[in-house]
């Protein structure tokens, strides 16, 4: 089954946050700061929200979307983010029914005219997923500059 997520879901989204900087990237995050950071999606809306898929009463998938202004196309792109799926959940059809709940979503909303995400270069499992279900590779790279870590605020700012 797959929802928008609750407040309640959001010690399992940290925790799978966190799995995934590990898996993807070999990061290990502050837990305080990746907590406050999912609080911080449920305190202001306007940040994010989160779908999570369940089985057996408890969280096993998530992806989080996020907005982009486009002025070209006058509409929102939705950012697929901060996908998860716990590894005995792989391979079973999670990600796709999380992917399809959030495409049919965007296509019922008004003034979104696409999905957009991004993927680690090597994560060629993850890349075949997304070709399967109807994305295409974008002729843009993503470049970043980022700050030095400070404390985390509270979500309310």
């Amino acid at each position: 089954m797959v929802r928008p997520a609750r407040a309640g879901d959001a010690g399992s989204i940290a925790a799978f946050n966190r799995a995934m900087a590990m898996e993807t990237e070999g990061r290990v995050l502050d837990v305080l700061t990746v907590e406050a950071g999912v609080e911080a999606v449920f305190v202001d809306p306007g940040r994010g929200r989160y779908f999570v898929a369940e089985a057996d009463g408890r969280v096993i998938g998530q992806a989080m979307v996020t907005t982009e202004w486009s002025d070209w196309r006058c509409g929102e792109f939705w950012w697929v983010q901060s996908v998860y799926v716990e590894p005995s959940w792989r391979r079973r059809g999670v990600f796709t029914a999380l992917f399809g709940c959030v495409e049919a979503e965007a296509r019922r909303s008004p003034g979104v005219v696409g999905l957009r995400l991004y993927v680690e270069r090597e994560n060629r499992t993850a890349q075949e997923t997304y070709r399967r279900l109807g994305m295409a590779e974008s002729d843009y790279l993503m470049f970043e500059t980022e700050f030095p870590a400070e404390p985390p605020l509270s979500p309310s700012g």
